[in-house]
């Protein structure tokens, strides 16, 4: 049964380790902190909506945050965002990730940031530079 079970979840991660290696962002570099933080946005659930009396198009986060049509096409062209145009827009079309985009935002995530560069020790002798705590 556990062996069933897990053939059955390598099955349905086959298509997203494919989509990680076949993504216009994997090929480039890294998905930028703006971008990243749209796709988590996204991931939690969205609508785009379209005003009836503007026109402008927005989408709007399970958070309640609006991301500007602008920042979304990006995504969308990239293939990172996916949207059900059978749904009308001004009822709200839902937007979900893609299997590339899930596979990019987790490499996001496991990349490294910043390297780590360890504080020098202090000088014997010298006054340490934050006072200890008295009991």
């Amino acid at each position: 049964m556990r062996d069933s079970a897990a053939a059955r979840v390598i099955a349905a991660l086959e298509p997203i380790e494919a989509a990680a290696r076949t993504s216009p962002v994997a090929k480039k570099e890294p998905i930028s902190a703006a971008d990243q933080a749209l796709l988590l946005a996204i991931a939690r659930g969205a609508k785009l909506y379209e005003h009836l009396l503007t026109g402008r198009m927005s989408v709007v986060t399970a958070s309640g945050t609006r991301i500007p049509y602008a920042e979304l096409q990006p995504l969308e062209d990239a293939g990172l965002v996916s949207r059900d145009t059978s749904h009308l827009v001004h009822a709200g079309q839902p937007v979900t990730l893609t299997d590339a985009g899930r596979a990019s935002l987790f490499a996001a995530r496991r990349a490294p940031t910043a390297t780590h560069v360890p504080k020098p020790p202090a000088r014997p002798g010298a006054w340490p530079s934050t006072p200890a705590r008295q009991r």
